[in-house]
């Protein structure tokens, strides 16, 4: 199967444009299905990180079994606070995940297909949260790790057999998919090697909006994952074992938020209706304008259990719009360092991550009901500078310090500009089916 690029439109269009709307938007799409390469990465990336969140919170949860001389239900009122995006990354899982999609998805599949991944974050967190417990109630901690550990060994084997660097070198891709993802991608250049414009990413505007977005947003993220389980108990007064569930709920609707904001985000692109920069900006909005209305709420809400569980788990879940912004944004604007820059936004998620809990634990000691209404307050007005900063500055194209030379730069993405790596591994298979 053969992809058709009418390349005379593309190369009417001015370079901004054609980055708002790539070549993909003029080409017949090699349609997604669960037997293409880029959604069987996707789907082996959701496995690894859920495996990877499975991991650090089954940790979290025998810790406390250990270190207790029994188990009174301690596995359900775990907070866990260490199974976010930033602690679970230990520097390199995300980092290499972005490196994978910047030379795996189309522009116009990036949002599901980076969000179908991430998806599987919150659903180990959700699944671990419940399994943890029961295995050291029931067969006791060290089985926690036999079995987590267990699995997690077995399928590192699969990650090797079945993960490839890019479309060149994977031996099952077909002729037509592969061709398809090269040309979709040609614009945006290769890998950047060993050299890095550090001066020109620190006075880059767009790379400030989304770390300081990163900031913001992780800021509400932490504080609710590590501060929930205790607003529930001393302030809504739960059991335990409501206490844990839920504490776990959110989770569920985080992921599915994930999936389906993808797949609205590139609908969006893919019918033209708004430009990159429209949908990363309308996402991020919404993912971050309705959890911190949530937050305010909450307090003006009298003794009503039922609905600040509510606001707060609808919090969490609309969080998720952001995957389809600020945090695809990486790709964006530079997709040949996207790597190397989610590492470093993801230092200020982590950053806001260890000061949230700390500033909520200042503000609660020193009143109750004040220390949480002012938590809230705080996190729901950086959550809007964030936003405000991330409209005025963020872009949805290819920065210049990210882009190759400018005589690269000027040839037009046809079929004759395909890397040299994808046009000899062609003409060996075209050979090897004479």
């Amino acid at each position: 199967m053969q992809c058709h690029a009418d390349s005379t439109q593309t190369e009417d269009r001015p370079e901004a444009e054609q980055d708002e709307s790539p070549l993909l938007a003029q080409q017949t799409s090699f349609r997604t299905g669960l037997c293409s390469a880029r959604c069987g990465l996707a789907l082996v990336l959701h496995v690894s990180l859920f495996m990877a969140y499975s991991l650090r919170v089954g940790l979290s949860i025998a810790i406390v079994a250990m270190t207790n001389s029994s188990i009174p239900h301690g596995s359900s009122s775990i907070s866990p606070n260490s199974s976010h995006r930033g602690s679970a990354q230990g520097g390199v899982i995300f980092p290499a995940q972005y490196t994978l999609w910047a030379k795996w998805a189309p522009p116009l599949e990036r949002s599901r297909l980076m969000n179908i991944a991430d998806a599987g974050c919150t659903f180990g967190t959700f699944c671990a949260l419940l399994v943890a417990g029961i295995i050291c109630q029931s067969l006791g901690w060290p089985f926690v790790f036999y079995i987590f550990g267990g699995v997690g060994c077995a399928w590192c084997l699969c990650w090797f057999l079945l993960v490839y660097e890019d479309p060149a070198h994977h031996p099952w891709i077909s002729a037509g998919e592969q061709e398809y993802i090269m040309l979709s991608l040609a614009h945006q250049g290769s890998s950047h090697g060993r050299s890095l414009p550090l001066v020109a990413m620190a006075k880059s505007l767009p790379l400030w909006a989304i770390a300081i977005a990163c900031f913001c947003t992780d800021w509400l993220f932490y504080m609710l994952l590590t501060s929930m389980p205790t607003f529930m108990s001393n302030v809504l007064h739960f059991s335990l074992t409501e206490n844990g569930l839920l504490s776990a709920l959110p989770f569920i609707g985080n992921g599915l938020g994930h999936i389906l904001t993808g797949l609205l985000a590139d609908f969006l692109l893919a019918r033209q209706v708004l430009g990159t920069a429209a949908v990363r900006k309308l996402f991020s909005a919404l993912g971050m304008l309705f959890p911190a209305v949530c937050l305010v709420a909450v307090p003006y809400i009298g003794c009503s259990s039922t609905a600040t569980v509510v606001l707060l788990t609808l919090a969490l879940t609309i969080i998720s719009m952001t995957g389809a912004g600020i945090n695809i944004n990486h790709v964006d604007i530079a997709p040949r360092y996207a790597g190397f820059l989610l590492g470093i936004t993801n230092t200020f998620g982590i950053v806001s991550g260890i000061i949230a809990p700390t500033a909520v634990g200042l503000l609660v000691s020193q009143d109750l009901q004040t220390g949480w209404r002012n938590a809230f307050f705080v996190s729901a007005a950086l959550n809007l500078f964030g936003l405000i900063f991330f409209i005025a500055f963020g872009s949805g194209t290819i920065q210049d310090w990210a882009r190759e030379e400018a005589a690269v730069q000027r040839e037009p993405p046809a079929r004759e500009a395909l890397p040299s790596a994808f046009a000899h591994q062609k003409e060996h298979r075209s050979m090897d089916r004479s």
